[in-house]
């Protein structure tokens, strides 16, 4: 009960107000207990901000080491005479069609243009295997070689123009690894992981440099070949964490 005092000294009991004190007691512990939830709250937050600041820095330096190495592989090609695009925000190496084009519906390297095309698999290796040294390779997951068509269809070959695509892929592949002066270095190289680096992958017309391609010129650009470099990834638990902090 609430005692008070009157203006005779004497104490009273304030019969009206019995759970004033109880009351009190709670509300101050609630806010302790508050309190208490904030502080882990912002504890948690922080380490979780810190887990992706170190997730964001990983995937950046990823990113340049990448770029880096593209723009060392299109450097080493222009002194031997190639002239090689780096696209797409830094992450494709694209073989013009100057240097490598397939005539329509065929999968077959041109016999004019093994040489540049044995080149460019050379200076590939070569490149990969100095960042092998330098340690950049671990922040490579997979180098695609990719196949492409025009959007005319090929309902002559078998899987149509998917299966001309990754033909295509294949033959380069196969060229640089069996028939080139690679002796097989490409095919033994090993991402971060450990697994092979390299795969081929076709993509039909579905990515066309020119749209509409409704002339030879701009059909025979979109029969190409290009080479996508991919970095590994953060782990997604990493960003999970921070919405964990919230759900709960």
């Amino acid at each position: 009960m609430f005692q008070r005092v009157s203006g005779d000294g004497r104490r009273h009991v304030d019969e009206e107000n019995p759970y004033w004190i109880s009351f009190s007691d709670i509300m101050a512990g609630l806010l302790v207990i508050f309190i208490l939830a904030s502080v882990v709250f912002i504890i948690q937050l922080q380490k979780r901000r810190l887990d992706v600041e170190q997730a964001i820095r990983e995937l950046s330096e990823a990113n340049k080491n990448r770029a880096d190495l593209l723009d060392e592989i299109k450097k080493k090609l222009e002194e031997r005479g190639i002239l090689v695009e780096v696209s797409d925000n830094k992450t494709v190496l694209r073989i013009p069609d100057e240097y490598l084009f397939f005539e329509t519906r065929s999968y077959r390297i041109p016999p004019d243009k093994q040489a540049p095309v044995a080149a460019i698999g050379n200076t590939l290796h070569s490149a990969l295997r100095q960042g092998i040294k330098d340690g950049r390779h671990q922040f490579l997951d997979t180098i695609f070689v990719e196949g492409h068509t025009d959007s005319r269809p090929a309902r002559t070959l078998e899987l149509g123009n998917w299966g001309l695509s990754a033909n295509r892929a294949i033959q380069v592949w196969r060229f640089w690894t069996e028939e080139g002066a690679d002796s097989n270095g490409l095919a033994t190289l090993l991402n971060f992981e450990g697994k092979f680096l390299f795969s081929i992958s076709g993509y039909a017309a579905t990515r066309r440099l020119r749209e509409p391609d409704d002339t030879e010129e701009k059909q025979r650009k979109n029969r190409r070949i290009d080479l996508r470099f991919t970095v590994r990834q953060p782990v997604i638990e990493q960003y999970q964490g921070v919405l964990d902090v919230f759900d709960n």
